[in-house]
C-alpha cells in the first residue's frame, strides 16, 4: 500500500487546497462571483457602476446595524430589537427637530444617544437580570415599535435642511456618501473583531462562556459593549435612513432585524456561538443585495426573489456546517 493512501482524506485535501480556499468566506465570495457573472449576462444594466453604487447606497443601513450584530452572534447571543430601534430613532429624530425645537445637529446627536440607550437597555437585562437574549430583545422589539407607534400618533415628519439629505443622497468622490460610512465602519470593527483582545474576548464567549468567566475575562462588560454598540448603530441607521428617504415615520426599519441576521449568518458566523468574520459578513452584505437587485432586473418577481435567497441561505449554512466538520476532523 502507498504511503499517500494512509494519509487521512481531510489531511489530503488540507495538502491539496490551501486553508484560505476552504474558509467559507472565499466560498461565499466564488459564489457571488460566479452569480455576478451570470446576472450581468442576462441583464446588461445590471454591472454597470451606477448601479452597483445604487445597490450600495441601499444596503447601508442593513450594513451597518450587520457589523454588531456579527459581534453579537459571535458571543451565542441575538437582538432582534434592532428595526425597531430605527424606528423609534427615526421618529425621534423627527419629533427633536420639529416639536421640541431642537437645532438638527442636536437632535442627530440626540437620536443616536437614544439608539445608545436602547441597546444598553438590552445589555444590562441581558448581563445584569440573566435574561436570554431572544426573550429579553423580543420583549424591547415590541416596547420600542410600541414607543415609535405612541409618539409619532402615525404623523410623518418632512422639509429638513438641505445640508441633511448630503449624507443619504449625495456622492463623495463619486461614491455615495453613506457608503464611505459604511467602508469606515467594515475597517473599524474589521479591526476590532481581529486584532483586538476585545475581539478575542468576544471569541472565547462564544466558544465556551463559563470557560472565559473562570478565565477572568470581561464577559459582562464585553456583552454590555456590543449590546450598545448594536443599539447606536441602529441610530445611526436611522439617521442615514431618514436623509435618505426624506421623511420620518414609525414603520421604519420593520423587517430589519431579519435582514441583519441574514446577512450575518450568510457569511458564515455561527449561530452556536465562536466562529464568524466581518469580511463574511460583507460578502453575505453583497450577496443578498445583488441577488435581489440582479433578479429584479432580470424580471423575477418578488416572491421568487425571497425563495432564491432563502435557498441560497440554506446552501450556505449547510456548507458552513460541513467546512466546520472537516475542521474539527
Amino acid at each position: 500500500m502507498s504511503a499517500m493512501s494512509e494519509i487521512p482524506l481531510p489531511q489530503i485535501a488540507k495538502r491539496v487546497a490551501p486553508w484560505w480556499l476552504l474558509r467559507h468566506e472565499t466560498m461565499l465570495a466564488l459564489i457571488l462571483f460566479v452569480a455576478l457573472i451570470i446576472l450581468g449576462a442576462l441583464n446588461n444594466r445590471f454591472l454597470t457602476l451606477d448601479n452597483l453604487l445604487n445597490q450600495g447606497r441601499l444596503t447601508t443601513e442593513v450594513g451597518l446595524i450587520a457589523l454588531p450584530m456579527t459581534f453579537i452572534i459571535i458571543t451565542g447571543g441575538i437582538d432582534l430589537s434592532v428595526g425597531s430601534i430605527v424606528g423609534l430613532c427615526a421618529i425621534l429624530l423627527g419629533y427633536s427637530w420639529k416639536t421640541f425645537g431642537f437645532p438638527l445637529p442636536l437632535a442627530i446627536a440626540f437620536t443616536l444617544v437614544v439608539g445608545a440607550t436602547a441597546g444598553f437597555f438590552n445589555g444590562v437585562g441581558i448581563t445584569r437580570l440573566r435574561v436570554p437574549p431572544l426573550i429579553m430583545t423580543i420583549a424591547t422589539l415590541a416596547l420600542y415599535r410600541g414607543l415609535a407607534e405612541g409618539i409619532s400618533q402615525a404623523r410623518s415628519v418632512r422639509g429638513y435642511p438641505e445640508w441633511f439629505y448630503f449624507i443619504g443622497q449625495s456622492d463623495l468622490f463619486g461614491v455615495p456618501a453613506q457608503l464611505w460610512l459604511l467602508l469606515i465602519a467594515i475597517v473599524v470593527a474589521g479591526i476590532a473583531l481581529d486584532r483586538t483582545t476585545f475581539g478575542r474576548t468576544l471569541y472565547a464567549i462564544g466558544n465556551n462562556e463559563t470557560a472565559a468567566r473562570f478565565s477572568g475575562l470581561p464577559v459582562d462588560r464585553a456583552k454590555l459593549i456590543i449590546y450598545t454598540l448594536s443599539g447606536l448603530m441602529a441610530g445611526l441607521s436611522a439617521v442615514v435612513l431618514v436623509s435618505r428617504v426624506t421623511t420620518t415615520r414609525s414603520d421604519m426599519g420593520i423587517g430589519y432585524e431579519l435582514d441583519v441576521i441574514a446577512t450575518v449568518v450568510l457569511g458564515g458566523t455561527s449561530i452556536f456561538g465562536g466562529v464568524g468574520t466581518i469580511w463574511g459578513t460583507v460578502v453575505g452584505l453583497a450577496m443578498i443585495q445583488l441577488l435581489k437587485n440582479g433578479l429584479a432586473l432580470t424580471g423575477v418577481k418578488g416572491d421568487a426573489t425571497i425563495v432564491v435567497i432563502g435557498t441560497v441561505l440554506i446552501l450556505s449554512t449547510l456548507v458552513a456546517s460541513l467546512l466546520q466538520r472537516r475542521r474539527g476532523v
